[in-house]
């Protein structure tokens, strides 16, 4: 059982690596979802009978890894003028 914990967990970081600079607007972002589901994982890992912490980390760090990786929201910015705006792949503005 704790096999299948461990290698579920890798695939699940392998597939977020290889996703990440397709669909992620920046790896601070990926890193960012990783840490708070690591910690969340932590935390359930602890509460959850049969899961230890440090596996309940790495499932929530790879699961955060991975929403974050695929998730579409824009980041916005704001120009000199106040506006808001989002950056495209070609570093094209566009504006809300």
């Amino acid at each position: 059982m704790r096999t299948n914990k461990f290698i579920a967990a890798a695939v699940a970081l392998t597939v977020a690596g290889s996703a990440a600079p397709a669909l992620a607007q920046s790896t601070g972002h990926i890193l960012r979802g990783a840490g708070i589901g690591a910690a969340g994982g932590a935390v359930a890992g602890a509460v959850i009978p049969g899961l230890s912490v440090g596996e309940g980390a790495l499932i929530g760090g790879a699961g955060g890894a991975i929403v974050n990786a695929l998730d579409k929201k824009h980041r916005y910015y704001r120009d000199s003028y106040g506006r808001k705006y989002w950056v495209d792949k070609r570093g094209r503005r566009h504006y809300k």
